[in-house]
């Protein structure tokens, strides 16, 4: 059984949780992922790990209400517990020889990007990062994200927080500019993923 030490709403369908699982704290990175289980008879689903901390020995995850087992852990609150708790898997990411990257996440690929971002600005790389929602009410982990960037772009489609516009557009300006990044990682909306590799 596994702790929730944390539980934070980011938005009304995005919920932040800490789950207190040593054993996969000490071992993961960046890019990997942990399949849980609320209970003995739910289903199992996969979740990236969106950050960890070693020394207390948790792991964050961050999900949305998508269906019947991320609204059943939603509804689950701090010092409940949860069945299982398996990681970490997957490959880790790999960022060799990088000096200055880019790191856009469209919506809730925020929570994908984050670590990204924190495990290369650890390394002391240059991280500008773009991230882009619908409207403001929509923004996650914009403090978290600026903390693990050294320039952090923050566009909503309809404005509503200032800038208006999409990753896209402030990426191609970045690019305009003089920018020359080593590495662009771009996680969210396919749509948006596809638009940020034909642009770079």
């Amino acid at each position: 059984m596994y702790k929730i030490v944390r539980k934070k709403v980011l938005n009304p369908s995005v919920t932040l949780m800490d789950i207190y699982a040593p054993g996969v704290a000490k071992k993961a990175q960046p890019g990997q992922f942990i399949i849980l289980r609320v209970d003995e008879k739910g289903e199992r689903i996969p979740l990236t790990i969106a950050d960890f901390d070693r020394e207390k020995g948790t792991v964050t995850i961050i999900f949305q209400l998508v269906g019947a087992t991320t609204m059943q852990l939603a509804e689950m609150e701090e010092g409940q517990y949860i069945q299982d708790f398996t990681g970490p898997l997957g490959k880790a990411s790999e960022f060799h020889g990088c000096k200055k990257v880019a790191v856009v996440g469209g919506g809730l690929g925020t929570a994908i990007a984050y670590p990204q971002a924190k495990h290369l600005k650890e390394m002391g790389v240059e991280v500008d990062s773009i991230i882009g929602f619908r409207n403001k009410d929509l923004i996650i982990l914009e403090d978290e994200m600026s903390a693990a960037s050294s320039r952090l772009f923050v566009a909503t489609d309809d404005g509503s927080n200032g800038n208006k516009g999409f990753v896209t557009d402030i990426l191609k300006k970045l690019i305009e500019e003089g920018n020359q990044y080593d590495l662009v990682i771009a996680i969210g909306p396919l749509i948006m993923m596809k638009m940020v590799s034909m642009l770079t």
